[in-house]
């Protein structure tokens, strides 16, 4: 039996414990229906005491705290919310505590932005990680030496963890559940609880709302004329004459400020613009293409999926408000 280590803090996301727990719990009452034997212990830690309050009305009671805990074999950190810094600043000793129990050989998993954890212990380091995709981009400003895939909703490397934003986190326990239990198990847990099994992307989830957290005038310039014109034929050329500079320098100031080559922020923001088409109103690809200033139904197809994972028409089947819902059949005869 594998023992699991789940750390609990008061700013924790209740539904980071909640999904652990009632997978791992769901997986070991699988195996005794099929007559196996369970395959997780799981016992939640407290940082400094065994009763914990959360700032919503709810209590955990942990069987023990980060200083008698030594023989865990994998230690999951929740995501959190409140200030990154004044977060970091509090869990110190959480931090430290994560280096020490992967040095003793402990792997360590993350769910959601419980990942900054991890890079403060250093033990992402030269490795991939990945994190809410909101987050990614202040992963990466931080911890240089991260290799930030946004895309991503699982890495493992080397006894290290990391997983994607949010309840898409909770598909880490179904990875786990396959990789030690096999992939019928997986399955099986993945369908009681209703529960996608693909690990391959987050991309989907993510809204792109400009790089904003920068102080070059010309460039924010620059940014709310692509903006504003996103659906005309843009040029560099235009673009950078609006900051009175070389195609060259703007370039390079352009990507030092937002991240992005200013093709890249272009294709961003059309593609952004057409998930909203495709979420909300009922145009056809043609038109989406037209409204968002592409003319190849190749190329609109290519970015589009590179930039969310998925097709636009898988994409407007999956997001639009406007998808017939399943009729309601209730006290129907059965045929």
């Amino acid at each position: 039996m594998m023992t699991i280590s789940l750390l609990i803090h008061e700013d924790v996301y209740t539904s980071s414990i909640g999904g652990v727990i009632d997978l791992l719990y769901g997986t070991n009452q699988y195996l005794q229906e099929l007559g196996r034997p369970e395959a997780f212990r799981l016992e939640l830690v407290g940082e400094r005491a065994k009763n914990i309050q959360l700032d919503v009305p709810a209590q955990f009671i942990c069987y023990t705290t980060i200083d008698k805990t030594s023989h865990s074999q994998l230690v999951i950190i929740p995501g959190f919310k409140g200030d990154l810094d004044a977060t970091l600043r509090k869990y110190r000793e959480v931090v430290n505590w994560i280096g020490e129990m992967h040095r003793c050989g402990t792997e360590i998993a993350s769910m959601c932005v419980g990942s900054f954890f991890l890079a403060e212990a250093g033990l992402l380091d030269g490795k991939a990680a990945t994190s809410h995709w909101s987050a990614a981009g202040e992963m990466q400003r931080r911890y240089p030496r991260i290799t930030v895939q946004t895309d991503r909703i699982i890495t493992d490397q080397d006894g290290v963890y990391t997983s994607g934003g949010g309840f898409s986190a909770l598909k880490l326990i179904l990875y786990f559940i396959e990789k030690f239990c096999g992939r019928e198990t997986a399955l099986a847990v993945s369908k009681r609880f209703s529960i996608d099994i693909d690990y391959n992307s987050q991309a989907h989830f993510a809204v792109f709302s400009g790089q904003r957290q920068h102080e070059d005038e010309e460039i924010l310039k620059s940014q709310s004329y692509i903006e504003e014109h996103y659906a005309s034929d843009l040029s560099i050329e235009k673009v950078s004459g609006l900051c009175h500079t070389s195609k060259r320098n703007f370039i390079r100031r352009f990507k030092a400020a937002t991240d992005n080559t200013p093709i890249e922020y272009l294709q961003r923001v059309r593609i952004e613009a057409a998930k909203k088409m495709l979420e909300s109103e009922d145009c056809s690809l043609d038109e989406v293409m037209d409204r968002t200033g592409y003319v190849d139904i190749k190329t609109f197809r290519l970015v589009f999926r590179r930039l969310t994972g998925l097709s636009p028409r898988d994409y407007r089947k999956r997001y639009s408000r406007k998808a017939p819902a399943a009729p309601l059949l209730l006290n129907a005869e059965p045929k």
